[in-house]
C-alpha cells in the first residue's frame, strides 16, 4: 500500500502545483501577477490585477484541482485493513494538493495562499460544512468587502459548524483536519490580518486595478 500512498500524494500534489494564476497571467496577459496588487497568486488578485475575465477561470480551476486531487483517491486506495482507510488516505492527498498551490513546483514554489484549492478538498470530504462556509464567506464580503476577513471568517467558523451543528464526529482524523483549517488559513493571512488592523487592506473590488 505504500507505494501506490506515495505515488498519489506525489501526483495530488503535482495537481495543487498547476499555477492557474500565473499561468494565465503570462499566457494571456504577458503579466506575472505575483508582481502586481497583493502579489498573491491566487482568485482575488488576478481578479484585482487583469480582471473577472481572468479571474473565473482561475477560481475555478483552483477549486477543480483540489477536488479532483482528492478524488484520485479511488484510483489508488485498496481495502486492505491496513491504514491508511479511504478517509485517511483522502486527507493525505488533501494536504498534498494545498501544499501544491502555496508551494507550486512549477513556477519556483511561490504560489498563493490555498483558499480556493481548500474549498475544492472541502468540497470533497465535507459537502455540506463547505456550502455553509461558502454563505458564511459571501455574507462577510457582501458586509465588509475584505476577501482576507472573509475567508478567515468562513475558515474559523469552519470547525465549530462541522463538529457542533452538524455533528460529524464519525472520523476522528475529518474533526483534527477541520480543525487544522481554522489554524492554517489565519496564519497564512497573517499579513492580511496586520493591514486590517492598520486599516490599510484592500477592499475587494471586480474592477481591474489598473491595465498590465
Amino acid at each position: 500500500m505504500i507505494i501506490p500512498l506515495l505515488v498519489a500524494v506525489f501526483l495530488a500534489y503535482l495537481i495543487g502545483s498547476v499555477p492557474t494564476a500565473v499561468w494565465i497571467g503570462r499566457w494571456f496577459y504577458h503579466t506575472d501577477v505575483r508582481t502586481q496588487g497583493s502579489k498573491n497568486a491566487g482568485a482575488t488578485n488576478t481578479i484585482r490585477v487583469l480582471g473577472l475575465k481572468a479571474g473565473i477561470p482561475v477560481l475555478i480551476f483552483d477549486v477543480f484541482k483540489g477536488w479532483l486531487a482528492v478524488y484520485i483517491a479511488h484510483f489508488f486506495w485498496s481495502d486492505t485493513g491496513s491504514f491508511p482507510d479511504l478517509v485517511d488516505f483522502k486527507i493525505f492527498l488533501a494536504i498534498a494538493a494545498v501544499l501544491g498551490h502555496v508551494f507550486p513546483v512549477y513556477v519556483g514554489f511561490r504560489g498563493g495562499k490555498g483558499i480556493a484549492t481548500l474549498l475544492g478538498v472541502g468540497i470533497a470530504l465535507y459537502p455540506l460544512a463547505s456550502l455553509i462556509a461558502i454563505i458564511i464567506f459571501t455574507i462577510t464580503l457582501i458586509l465588509s468587502r475584505f476577501v482576507s476577513l472573509s475567508s478567515i471568517v468562513s475558515a474559523v467558523t469552519f470547525p465549530i459548524v462541522e463538529i457542533f451543528i452538524l455533528r460529524n464526529n464519525e472520523f476522528v482524523s475529518l474533526v483534527v483536519l477541520a480543525i487544522a483549517v481554522a489554524v492554517f488559513v489565519p496564519i497564512t493571512h497573517r499579513k492580511n490580518i496586520a493591514r486590517l488592523i492598520r486599516n490599510e487592506e484592500i477592499r475587494f473590488s471586480i474592477r481591474r486595478k489598473k491595465d498590465p
